[in-house]
């Protein structure tokens, strides 16, 4: 069983444009309301695809219910911790030709009790799990050192840990050393301190911190597929696919289906095309929608263990 943890979920409401025009009065031509926040869309793409997951989340507010009633049906095991203040609703902008503009609020203030419940529901859930994954952003009342703790607590009870964060979090998270982590290229950046503008420059970033104890790092590139860098080397897959419909929740779909595989006993390199498979077919897929089985076994994937390492990343 995986466990995720998402301190900072929210309801994700998409509206979808034709073209987006800053000052104007414009029509959506399609809008929809979806759980959201990193952990949840993990959990709710592994469950999909048949891998056991239980969510645990902060829920408060009118969005909070809006939350649990939007999860109802869902294949997740749901570890709602209540809080006082309401969780947040973040709104994504989906142009027709795939351009994705994101308004993502702050989300509530913990109090010191509600960070504890929330520290509390996320131990106990995993303590007989095979993976601890800790995602997203830390809303206010947490400390950046909140993933750190989790970790340094997880590694006394055998529990793996994946991080999926950015900034200080990450930053304080990798000083703790979990297991996994899953950046993009501009996360990954920021960790290491330099720009990353080729295939070889986020191998050797990557490379960098597993030398400094990170046991496997896996990095979304869009369109440029991943990259997992291990102490065994390098592996890079990609796809390729029409036009996408919309790019929130591919990384998580990503870090879901790297998991999903090696949960049921995938070498590296098979585990990389599953989770960029995953990626894939959520970019197909509207707002912030899972791809269940047949979404992922309609994607193709090509791997390799010799990355073309002088290869341009876009922008």
């Amino acid at each position: 069983m995986i466990v995720t943890l998402t301190p900072n979920p929210s309801v994700d409401r998409t509206v979808t444009l034709p073209r987006l025009e800053r000052g104007a009065v414009l029509r959506a031509t399609e809008s929809r309301e979806d759980p959201g926040g990193k952990g949840l869309n993990v959990s709710r793409a592994l469950a999909a695809n048949g891998t056991a997951s239980t969510a645990v989340f902060p829920v408060g507010g009118i969005y909070g219910r809006l939350m649990l009633n939007l999860l109802e049906g869902e294949p997740v095991t749901l570890a709602a911790v209540p809080i006082s203040e309401p969780i947040r609703a973040n709104i994504t902008i989906a142009e027709t030709d795939g351009t994705t503009t994101k308004v993502n609020e702050p989300g509530p203030v913990l109090t010191a009790a509600e960070v504890d419940a929330l520290r509390e529901a996320a131990l106990a859930t995993s303590r007989d799990a095979r993976w601890l994954v800790c995602c997203g952003s830390l809303p206010p009342g947490l400390d950046d050192t909140f993933y750190a703790e989790l970790i340094g607590h997880c590694h006394t009870r055998g529990v793996r840990v994946a991080v999926d964060t950015s900034g200080e979090p990450m930053a304080a998270a990798l000083v703790a050393k979990p297991a996994l982590i899953k950046p993009n290229r501009i996360e990954l950046a920021e960790a290491v301190g330099r720009q990353l503008t080729s295939i070889a420059d986020v191998i050797d970033a990557a490379s960098d911190l597993v030398a400094g104890g990170i046991e496997t790092v896996v990095i979304s590139l869009g369109r440029d597929g991943a990259l997992l860098v291990d102490a065994a080397g390098a592996v890079h897959a990609s796809s390729q696919i029409g036009c996408p419909v919309s790019t929130v929740g591919a990384g998580d779909a990503l870090l879901a289906g790297y998991l999903h595989a090696v949960s049921t006993g995938a070498d590296r390199e098979a585990a990389l095309r599953t989770a960029v498979a995953f990626g894939s077919a959520a970019v197909l897929l509207p707002g912030s929608s899972m791809p269940g089985p047949s979404d992922v076994a309609a994607i193709s994937v090509t791997s390799t263990t010799t990355p073309d390492r002088s290869r341009s990343l876009d922008d």
